[in-house]
């Protein structure tokens, strides 16, 4: 398992992949989608959705990887669907008591929905300093859930 979260978390901090490319690219291969689809498909995730803030990239990339796992493919079963969102809030009730938060602005305490507060993060170095430490620990929450 460290083995995962350990190339999730090396492939943020050494590329300028985002965090939600690193977690589900990562676990993609395994559940049937190559590595480049995964990484074109969270590329618009990172930073909190597009640089806005919001909802945590690797938290996002977490939930795609829940839905490539467990995801509804067959409209006469809606079980599949009902179990994909279980997953994804038994992720989101392990991230919230790690962390607290899901969202970028909270979770760096910084608003990088701005220039000025990408900034602030970039001078703290809050991408090495929490957003690594989220994307292994969105990596490792995963590890359980699959």
């Amino acid at each position: 398992m460290e083995d995962k979260v350990k190339s999730a978390v090396d492939t943020y901090r050494n590329t300028e992949f985002n965090c939600a490319q690193s977690v589900l690219s990562e676990f993609a291969p395994r559940l049937g989608m190559d590595e480049k689809t995964a990484m074109k498909v969270a590329c618009g995730l990172g930073s909190g959705m597009g640089r806005s803030g919001n909802i945590c990239g690797a938290i996002s990339g977490g939930m795609l990887v829940l839905g490539l796992k467990y995801g509804m493919t067959d409209p006469d079963s809606p079980e599949d669907k009902k179990l994909t969102y279980q997953k994804v809030c038994e992720l989101l009730d392990k991230v919230i008591a790690k962390q607290k938060f899901t969202n970028c602005t909270d979770l760096m305490g910084v608003d990088i929905g701005t220039e000025e507060g990408r900034q602030e993060a970039k001078d703290k170095d809050l991408s090495n300093k929490v957003c690594s430490k989220i994307v292994g620990d969105v990596a490792r929450i995963l590890e359980e859930l699959l």
